[in-house]
């Protein structure tokens, strides 16, 4: 049985994205991105310094924090004040680790990389948005770093969710999509389309290899989507054209 989306979409289409470039300007990389509903401030900050356990070791090093502020949600949601809670500290080390994975910490130096994703408005996907509006946030701060140094990133990173439900596969899905799903995939790969990580959870069933691969061909055909608003954002400041 085919399932109806709320907002009309096709199972296979991501929900209409936009990314706006220079969106604060107290940092050198800022990117204010939107799907659907969904709307991430993601910013990146740089300093001339490491960690205490990578001094002198000639390399960089690269953080994300993650948060939801109070009124992107309903019922309200308290601040982290003290301690970020579970689910937080998971998404904000994804992040962290979907950006290494592309980033030549050598390259970099001895400078911190600290990446900001503040969730505005919430309605679904917000950690894999994260990362793709970080992505792009981070080539913009990353331009800024005197001209004579190599390029530090390597590749892109796009990610993408996809639920099922019943025997359907949905891409991108909405926070009612996600509520009702059968099992949960994030998804997050270079531009190129390598896979950097997959978490796959059976929330209501199990799923079998064939949904697993269908799962990552239909995150992989979402890539060059996410690339190009990328891209879009980004202008001139896009490294690889």
């Amino acid at each position: 049985m085919a399932v109806v989306r709320s907002d009309g979409r096709e199972p296979h289409e991501l929900r209409p994205c936009r990314m706006q470039k220079d969106f604060a300007g107290a940092v050198p990389g800022s990117v204010l991105v939107s799907a659907g509903r969904t709307k991430i401030l993601c910013t990146v900050s740089i300093e001339e310094q490491v960690p205490a356990w990578l001094a002198g070791a000639g390399k960089g090093w690269l953080t994300a924090e993650y948060n939801m502020l109070p009124g992107s949600t309903q019922p309200r949601k308290p601040r982290d004040r003290f301690r970020a809670d579970g689910r937080t500290a998971e998404i904000q080390r994804l992040i962290g680790r979907s950006l290494r994975a592309v980033v030549d910490l050598a390259a970099l130096g001895e400078r911190t990389l600290t990446v900001d994703c503040d969730v505005l408005e919430a309605d679904g996907g917000t950690r894999v948005w994260s990362i793709n509006g970080a992505c792009a946030a981070l080539i913009a701060a990353l331009r800024r770093l005197p001209t004579n140094a190599q390029f530090p990133i390597r590749e892109s990173v796009a990610s993408v969710s996809v639920v099922l439900q019943g025997d359907a596969l949905l891409l991108d899905p909405c926070r009612d999509e996600d509520a009702a799903a059968d099992v949960d995939f994030n998804i997050v790969m270079t531009g190129g389309g390598r896979i950097i990580e997959v978490q796959a959870t059976g929330e209501r069933t199990t799923f079998d290899e064939e949904i697993l691969r269908k799962t990552l061909r239909l995150a992989k055909d979402a890539v060059p989507c996410i690339t190009d608003a990328q891209r879009a954002c980004l202008g001139a400041d896009w490294p690889w054209d």
